[in-house]
């Protein structure tokens, strides 16, 4: 085994070790209650879940591995997740209207990016260049959802449920040409899916531009008519980007801002005894205490992956993503986007003001 493959060997055991001892945390807690075991039931009510993504990335390893077990713990095996990947119930953007309807699914994954019309104020999280990664990226979903009733009040009106927070890993900025620091946006064109990161980019000084997410965003790389892609750094090696847009620059301070919402359907939820709702709850919140170690470490081994991969990797420091916000004209970029949907009848404003209030606690 060469060097580089002993690198890469060592990452994927560590991911491994990551995702079995948070199992471990979660687990040994969930099943043993006042020093005594828990019983199982012999006839699990059966809830179907569905997520578009395949199952072997850490967002869905861990639903499979951690959370999914802990609901069943916790109901003394009441409930039984019958979990479905890859989009063999429903693809990404039609995830929401599959849960809401309650024919398809009782359970899945849905990503507000994808569903801006029916989740416009969920649009607010992607809207700020910097934030809190990790276990703190947790908390402030949670605070936003416990002090903004706007937020689980425009899933209701979907007919769900919000169950568990996934999130997404930092941003990061794959550049085909060796870029020193963020200056290097200037001129170039560069690839973002948000379009509060197109604006970023715009007024960073780059050409935005939007493609499809695929190999054509591999091949324009290659070719030069694309400079560089700004993405969440694990999306970009995935598609390994990094084979023709080899210089990184990353940060843990780069928002993303990606939520998965684990939802379920509200009737579904509704007609949950009491103790089972409660067996949900506590097997989310004993999930997350072992969630945001398990993202740091993954972040870590991502960059390590990278640079084994022959990519130049670089964390940017704090001083220089400050500069770089502090540069884009954040604050009249979130004011036009809240001034066009108050005139479409939404209260956007408030929802705003209320969340930059909280984002401004983490940056503390």
């Amino acid at each position: 085994m060469n060097d580089k493959n002993a690198a890469h060997h060592k990452v994927k055991m560590t991911r491994r070790l990551a995702m079995a001892l948070a199992a471990g945390m979660v687990l040994s807690t969930a099943w043993i209650s006042d020093g005594k075991a828990q019983t199982v039931s012999s006839s699990p009510r059966v809830l179907k879940f569905s997520d578009h993504e395949p199952l072997g990335g850490m967002r869905t390893r861990f639903l499979k591995d951690v959370l999914f077990p802990a609901i069943e713990a916790e109901s003394k095996g009441r409930l039984k997740i019958e979990d479905h990947w890859d989009g063999e119930i429903a693809k990404a953007y039609d995830a929401l209207g599959a849960v809401s309807g309650g024919q398809v699914t009782d359970m899945a994954t849905v990503v507000p990016e994808y569903t801006a019309k029916e989740l416009p104020l969920h649009q607010i999280f992607k809207g700020f260049p910097m934030g809190p990664s990790g276990s703190r990226q947790i908390e402030f979903f949670q605070r936003v959802y416990a002090e903004v009733p706007a937020f689980p009040e425009e899933l209701e009106k979907n007919g769900l449920v919000h169950l568990f927070f996934g999130t997404g890993y930092p941003v990061a900025f794959y550049s085909a040409e060796p870029m020193e620091n963020l200056d290097g946006l200037k001129g170039g064109n560069w690839r973002s899916a948000s379009f509060w990161h197109l604006d970023f980019l715009k007024n960073s000084g780059a050409t935005p531009v939007t493609m499809h997410w695929g190999p054509e965003i591999y091949d324009a790389l290659k070719q030069r008519t694309l400079d560089g892609l700004m993405v969440n750094v694990d999306s970009g090696y995935m598609l390994k980007v990094h084979e023709t847009a080899p210089n990184v620059l990353v940060s843990k301070d780069l928002w993303l801002g990606h939520v998965y919402i684990l939802a379920m359907n509200k009737s579904v939820w509704d007609a949950l005894a009491q103790e089972d709702r409660d067996a949900i709850r506590r097997a989310g919140e004993k999930s997350y205490t072992a969630l945001g170690p398990v993202m740091d470490v993954s972040f870590d081994n991502q960059l390590e992956d990278l640079r084994a991969a022959g990519a130049t990797v670089r964390s940017l420091t704090l001083e220089e993503v400050n500069q770089w916000e502090d540069g884009m004209g954040v604050p009249g970029i979130q004011s036009k986007w809240a001034e066009d949907r108050e005139a479409d009848g939404i209260n956007a404003k408030a929802a705003l003001n209320a969340v930059s209030s909280i984002m401004a606690d983490f940056e503390k």
